[in-house]
């Protein structure tokens, strides 16, 4: 595992780019090499890529608000592919219609997922507690 690769995409049939290429952006500009898929990812792409590259990461993204519905099994595909123990983040507008953060938090790290991110995240703290997670310094 490469402690600083991570892949990148918008997952289901959510074609919103421009948040993917400031994530893109800002991930390359603190050391992660990324692999970015862009949008419209499957969940096997996402898994392929990762296992390709070594990747210490898979981070999702979804603004379309069926991140709910597109991630569901993520972890277990990882885990029957041999990479159960990568870490998963997700963050966007991941349910539709207006929700308790704290309880799209809960459905998601129940799906599997380390970290969950809402639209409103700031991003230099979410690649701070990435790269703590990951070990890098």
């Amino acid at each position: 595992m490469q402690a600083s690769t991570v892949v990148l995409g918008v997952i289901g049939a959510d074609v919103h780019a421009v948040g993917n290429k400031i994530l893109d952006f800002a991930f390359t500009n603190a050391g992660f090499t990324v692999i970015n898929l862009g949008v419209m990812v499957s969940q096997e792409e996402f898994i392929e890529a990762a296992i390709e590259s070594d990747a210490a990461a898979i981070l999702v993204s979804s603004l379309y608000g069926h991140g709910d519905i597109d991630c569901r099994g993520l972890r277990e595909k990882c885990q029957e592919a041999g990479i159960g123990d990568i870490r998963l983040y997700v963050g966007g507008n991941l349910v539709v219609g207006k929700a308790d953060f704290t309880q799209v938090e809960k459905t998601f790290k129940n799906m599997g997922f380390d970290r969950v991110y809402p639209p409103s995240a700031d991003l230099d703290e979410e690649i701070a507690e990435i790269k703590s997670d990951l070990g890098i310094g």
